[in-house]
């Protein structure tokens, strides 16, 4: 058993729409896990327990992630377990793996080809299966009534969706993996196009390809890995109902919740929230109870890339190399699942 946890290294695909690459993911697992490999001194023989997240919806195929197992290789065996959902929960289960004293090392890792399909449209597929799917109600669309709600109550306005928008382009310039970036003005956002109102195409994430690796240690193995290590202090995630009437989706008490249990707050220094869209920025900020002090999203966040299955491991990677690099003492990497923020898992992370 052991109560001190920390993630050691973490590194990303870039986030891109790519012909080169198979709904199994390995192109885009291999590089990064030599990377991580790479920077530890790590082999695969070293790791103790692998978790991934994906999903069978996405790729089209049942047990498709089976294949992703290409990229471990056969030899050694591998004790190995997977998520049908964002690879943030496949980090919670590697935790827990190693709090329990049954792994030293594990490392977590997902990928998904988003491309690859109508993704508003597959999405659909995670609601109610009798009452809602067979409407198809698409994600963007049910994102859509999400926002307008926030509109009519007043809790903000276009203008500070498109502010959102444009901080995270701006941020994302120093991120070479974003697949969105670039200097752009409130006002020339203001004019374009919706797509489902009153989102515009800047209010939502792009669809585009990638993946994502996060290693973490026990406490006896993780400052021989990582001068600086990230250590996890919270840990949670909760869920609100999959019934869209049946909840105030203004509230966000999963969020609030989980963020609560995992000692979010003032006190964070760097925060990478899992917003696919520029209003759930804003209702993820209020939930959590960030100051004003808290830099949120300094990678341009899932608004400037947002791989299916990987972006939310993505953030608490790129929290966790906040604190890893000396940027921040304490960091939030939060991820989100489901239908407007239905299910949210928040990680905070510390140096000691």
């Amino acid at each position: 058993m052991t109560s001190q946890v920390a993630v050691v290294s973490f590194a990303q695909a870039p986030c891109r729409v790519r012909e080169d690459v198979t709904t199994s993911g390995v192109e885009m697992l291999v590089p990064i896990f030599a990377e991580v490999f790479g920077a530890t001194g790590l082999t695969r023989a070293d790791i103790g327990f692998w978790c991934s997240g994906s999903s069978d919806y996405l790729a089209g195929r049942a047990f498709s992630f089976v294949q992703a197992v290409d990229a471990i290789g056969a030899v050694p065996p591998a004790m190995e377990s997977h998520v049908e959902m964002d690879a943030a929960w496949a980090l919670y289960e590697a935790w827990v793996k190693i709090l329990t004293g049954e792994a030293e090392i594990a490392l977590a890792y997902g990928f998904g080809k988003s491309s690859g399909a109508q993704l508003r449209r597959v999405l659909a597929l995670q609601l109610d299966p009798y009452l809602v799917a067979p409407l198809w109600p698409d994600s963007v669309s049910i994102a859509a009534l999400q926002a307008r709600l926030g509109l009519d109550a007043g809790r903000w306005t276009e203008k500070d969706m498109a502010a959102v928008a444009a901080r995270s382009r701006a941020a994302a310039r120093s991120n070479p993996q974003a697949q969105v970036s670039g200097d752009v003005a409130v006002p020339e956002l203001l004019e374009r196009p919706y797509v489902a109102e009153p989102l515009r195409a800047h209010d939502c994430a792009p669809v585009g390809d990638g993946a994502a690796v996060v290693i973490m240690a026990s406490a006896s193995r993780a400052r021989e890995l990582c001068g600086r290590p990230a250590w996890i202090t919270g840990f949670e995630h909760r869920i609100d109902s999959g019934e869209l009437g049946a909840r105030d989706l203004l509230a966000v008490p999963s969020a609030a919740a989980a963020g609560l249990a995992a000692g979010a707050g003032d006190g964070i220094d760097v925060a990478e929230l899992h917003a696919p869209f520029t209003h759930q920025e804003i209702l993820l900020r209020e939930a959590l109870g960030l100051g004003d002090g808290a830099d949120v999203n300094p990678s341009g966040g899932a608004l400037c890339g947002n791989p299916m299955f990987a972006a939310g491991l993505a953030r608490i990677g790129m929290a966790a190399q906040a604190v890893m690099s000396g940027r921040a003492e304490s960091a939030l990497g939060h991820a989100t699942s489901g239908p407007a923020l239905q299910q949210n898992l928040v990680c905070v992370m510390e140096r000691q």
